[in-house]
């Protein structure tokens, strides 16, 4: 009998972008259901408020069919304990992020016995993070190529 495996892509998509689609649809080719976790990183300065950033989440993966997006609030390890998720899948670009999601993938393991995949980005969205399309955006640079059509204009309804 195969085992159903569940993965979770955690993140705080702010805004979400091509390169986590990326992420989200090579997971969930090789996993049976994936849920993309939308939730808060209290470090970060967000564009958008947690209700705009779920709902453009939902809109970007809505045509996938085993991935569904929820909220996330507190641990990520309860949040995979609540949803039967046993794998959680990150994309890494560079080293420092290998180096963050390594020591994040640790303590998750520890604390919960969740195991972590990490999936290098792919090479057109190695360079691509929410961080500099917001900055790029806030100085008039066009994103469109880089996020899905419903995120450019979120984008700059928001920046207008």
């Amino acid at each position: 009998m195969e085992k159903s495996v569940i993965a979770v892509v955690p993140g705080s998509f702010d805004p979400i972008t091509l390169g986590h689609l990326d992420i989200i649809n090579r997971a969930a080719a090789v996993f049976n259901e994936v849920i993309v976790a939308v939730g808060r990183n209290t470090t970060k300065n967000y564009m958008f408020e947690p209700n705009k950033r779920f709902e453009l989440v939902c809109d970007a993966v809505s045509g996938i069919k085993n991935v569904r997006a929820a909220s996330i609030e507190g641990l990520l390890i309860d949040f995979c304990r609540e949803n039967g998720a046993s794998v959680i899948v990150k994309g890494v670009r560079f080293g420092s992020d290998f180096d963050y999601e390594l020591q994040m993938a640790q303590m998750n393991r520890a604390l919960g016995g969740i195991e972590t995949v990490l999936l290098p980005a792919g090479r057109e969205f190695g360079t691509v993070s929410s961080s500099i399309l917001r900055e790029v955006a806030h100085n008039g640079g066009d994103i469109s190529q880089f996020v899905t059509p419903a995120v450019n204009q979120a984008v700059l309804e928001r920046l207008s």
